[in-house]
């Protein structure tokens, strides 16, 4: 399952220097703006505990961590929605992403420039919103037209339904609320999916505090405002000194663990950064382990047995006969599969199960061609 999340936000606000952190690569973060011309992407491993549990109870030969893809967008300026600075670019490679990770600047630092001039995170927040909602009210507008034809000519009750909903939406966009805090149903949900609209999208808000604050962020009276904000949105926000969090990149793991000792912390910012946008996206994990290979897979919650086999493969889909399943929990206390199976920890599922998080699956499928 292939998913991405952008990392966004005015220039110099950091979002290069997190990049690099969440990669441990070195793309250009310069004092200037549009440093990132073109959007940079890099796979990242997701830390899990129960991953490294289960390779210390296998001993696999191969480990395979489930992964996410970051994309370090170029930064926005009022006016990208009207074409300004590098706001087409940044418009377009935002359309492909399931989850917006919005970097905002909190820090104090005379020597960084701000292309506003001051460091007002509210504003900076509103400045982004606000694009987004203008590119939307655009590709709504130019859509009703087509919808509205189809709708009054043909009586064509999808269209109806569809020129209903954007109808309730676009009076809100021009109050200049994002799509994501209107109060929408399920299927005015799926009836805008193909628009592709950018502020309906998930968003984490990231505030880049300064190191002086990193084991009190809400001590920040700039990082303060960013999570008043992120609650009053329904939205998460998370504190991050992405400079810190560059320094701990290169890190062996027992480094990076002193190195957070001494912080005063247990997880790092990209940790929880990872975990957040996992829940943000209702994403959870289950395993397949044995001799061989220790692998962690990414599904959607809802997922069925069936479903998730076709993560691993579209055969495992098509010809699913059942799944041996156990859960983290149990080979966590029991440590062996044959442990499982006399305590009859293993159950055999079939088409209708729904996957929980941390199961361990085996497949059965049988394809006849």
């Amino acid at each position: 399952m292939s998913l991405k999340a952008g990392i966004v936000g005015l220039p110099n606000v950091g979002k290069s220097t997190l990049f690099n952190a969440i990669t441990n690569s070195h793309v250009v973060a310069e004092n200037y703006p549009f440093a990132t011309i073109n959007p940079n992407s890099g796979i990242v491993p997701v830390r899990d505990p129960r991953f490294d549990r289960l390779v210390e109870l296998f001993h696999p030969r191969s480990e395979v961590r489930a992964t996410f893809e970051f994309i370090d967008i170029a930064g926005l300026v009022k006016g990208a929605s009207k074409g300004e600075g590098l706001g087409n670019k940044f418009l377009g490679n935002i359309r492909n992403v399931d989850a917006i990770v919005h970097v905002v600047r909190c820090f104090e630092n005379p020597d960084v420039i701000h292309v506003e001039g001051s460091v007002d995170p509210l504003r900076d927040i509103e400045t982004i919103d606000f694009e987004l909602v203008m590119a939307d009210l655009e590709t709504l507008n130019s859509h009703m037209e087509k919808t509205k034809k189809k709708a009054i000519l043909q009586k064509n009750k999808d269209a109806i339904f569809e020129l209903q909903t954007i109808e309730k939406i676009i009076p809100e966009l021009e109050k200049g609320s994002c799509v994501r805090d209107i109060e929408l149903t399920q299927e005015e949900k799926d009836v805008l999916k193909p628009l592709n609209l950018l502020s309906i999208k998930p968003v984490i808000y990231v505030g880049n505090v300064s190191e002086d604050s990193y084991s009190d962020p809400l001590g920040d009276s700039n990082f303060k405002k960013v999570n008043e904000f992120a609650l009053s949105h329904n939205a998460i926000a998370i504190p991050i000194s992405a400079k810190i969090e560059e320094d701990l990149a290169p890190l062996s793991e027992k480094e990076r663990n002193e190195y957070l000792s001494m912080l005063g912390a247990s997880l790092s910012g990209l940790d929880k950064l990872a975990k957040a946008t996992y829940d943000l996206l209702g994403l959870k994990t289950f395993f397949t382990c044995g001799e061989d290979e220790v692998r962690a897979w990414t599904f959607k919650a809802g997922y069925k047995a069936p479903q998730c086999a076709g993560i691993i493969h579209t055969d495992f889909e098509r010809g699913f006969i059942k799944a041996e399943v156990y859960s983290f929990e149990d080979i966590d206390e029991y440590h062996t599969e044959q442990a499982l199976k006399e305590a009859g920890k293993i159950q055999t599922v079939g088409k209708d199960y729904l996957v929980k998080d941390g199961d361990i699956m085996f497949i059965k499928f049988n394809v006849t061609k």
